[in-house]
């Protein structure tokens, strides 16, 4: 929401790099090619460098964001793990479907349709069908 009286959003400007830092640029990098190797993702190596090393914005000390940095340097980084992995659709009916084949076989075992000794077992599915 923006100001009422003033133009503009009102964002404060980005503070210049404090006396504190004393890492230079190349020190920086190397360690976002470490922290990259152990297999962190960009966040979490913001997050690293702002903790441990004390570096507020990477961008502000090599003049390159954290990404960029990797690439150019032809670094693997670590991706996320996406929202929708595969199958998990399909793992999800087969535990519906073998849910209802043990209600089923539940009920046919009371009605004395099956011997009271079948027990459904996802490996010898194949073998009861064929």
């Amino acid at each position: 929401m923006g100001r009422m009286l003033a133009p503009g959003k009102g964002m404060l400007p980005s503070l210049p790099l404090g006396p504190w830092l004393k890492s230079t640029p190349d020190d920086v990098v190397e360690h976002i090619i470490k922290l990259a190797r152990k297999g962190l993702t960009p966040s979490s190596i913001g997050v690293t460098l702002r903790d441990s090393h004390s570096i507020p914005r990477v961008r502000f000390v090599t003049g390159n964001k954290i990404l960029r940095v990797l690439k150019s340097n032809g670094g693997r980084w670590a991706q996320a793990p996406r929202g929708q992995p595969q199958g998990q659709d399909s793992k999800f009916r087969l535990i519906l479907i073998e849910s209802r084949i043990h209600r089923r076989a539940q009920y046919y075992k009371t009605k004395q349709q099956i011997p009271p000794t079948f027990k459904y077992d996802s490996a010898t599915a194949s073998t009861l069908i064929a």
